[in-house]
């Protein structure tokens, strides 16, 4: 099997990741966090989100975040931004990008952000064409793109539906998500390949839950149809608060490993990575989430006392 020869990362799991993270997680930490991601050879990294604080207070100071990161020319900051509102708030804080999200599923886009996917493309229209006027890049997220909380599985054509409305408001990269985690190979190879009838192939990228350990095979799965961008959260951060049982994202350091094995380049050093996530974890109260960097963590320790 023919894979690609790089694979670009974004790492979430400063935004995703820590979003629905009940304790506080100070300002200085979350920059903590991406400068150790970014000397970790990271070079896509999504900070923050500017939505009211009143539904994710764990973002609210997206503003200190953003002015306290020691920023990189080679790297590109990206936040989340759910209406012109936020735009607004998040120019002033100098992102490279900004991502807006849509849902394959009505009843989710009712439940995460209170109107239909036709009202959430008009609501985004406007801010596509701010960024875009400001310099800035536009990605977006296709949430539920294989399976809804409410409604169950979700049909390939949904997701070429919304893929279709991103491309015509001026969205220049769409990430198909996994949101709660329930993909299979077949199923996200079906999804995957509705954005691309709109996108092409290197302007699509993989967004995958782990809620069912198929994380990884669904990767492996979009390698061979050639993608080679992905999403992925370090220490395997986040979840989903609209889907319960949801785990977080396929963990970056579990991701590295498999791509390293496959002899991809991602320009990332495992080892600080692994760091990485035990800074965050630490800070967290838990061990990191990540498989491969348990069994790294733990052949240290058997050599450092060997």
């Amino acid at each position: 099997m023919k894979y690609p020869p790089k694979v670009q990362l974004v790492d979430v799991g400063p935004r995703d990741g820590l979003q629905n993270e009940a304790q506080h997680v100070p300002a200085a930490v979350k920059v903590e966090l991406v400068h150790r991601l970014q000397t970790a050879g990271l070079r896509f990294i999504e900070v923050a989100s500017f939505v009211s604080p009143k539904w994710v207070p764990q973002m609210a100071d997206h503003d200190a975040v953003m002015a306290g990161i020691q920023r990189r020319t080679d790297v590109r900051y990206s936040v989340l931004v759910p209406n012109l509102r936020g735009l607004e708030a998040a120019l002033p804080t100098r992102p490279d990008e900004v991502v807006v999200f849509g849902a394959a599923s009505e009843a989710f886009s009712q439940k995460n952000i209170n109107c239909s996917i036709a009202q959430s493309i008009e609501r985004f229209a406007p801010v596509v064409e701010q960024a875009l006027a400001a310099g800035l890049r536009v990605r977006g997220a296709i949430s539920c793109a294989v399976g809804c909380p409410y409604e169950g599985d979700i049909a390939p054509e949904r997701v070429g539906e919304v893929a279709r409305l991103m491309k015509g408001i001026g969205v220049q990269h769409v990430g198909m998500a996994d949101t709660i985690g329930v993909g299979t190979p077949q199923r996200v190879q079906a999804a995957m390949d509705a954005a691309l009838a709109h996108y092409p192939l290197h302007e699509v990228s993989g967004h995958f839950h782990d809620t069912y350990g198929q994380a990884l095979a669904n990767v492996l799965a979009c390698l061979e149809m050639g993608v080679w961008q992905f999403d992925a959260s370090v220490a395997g951060l986040g979840g989903c608060p609209f889907a319960k049982g949801a785990t977080g994202n396929v963990a970056t350091e579990d991701l590295v490993y498999l791509l390293h094995g496959l002899g991809i380049e991602t320009g990332i050093d495992l080892q600080a990575l692994v760091d990485a996530g035990v800074f965050i974890s630490t800070a967290l109260g838990r061990k990191p989430q990540s498989r491969a960097a348990n069994a790294l963590l733990a052949r240290r320790a058997a050599l450092a006392t060997a």
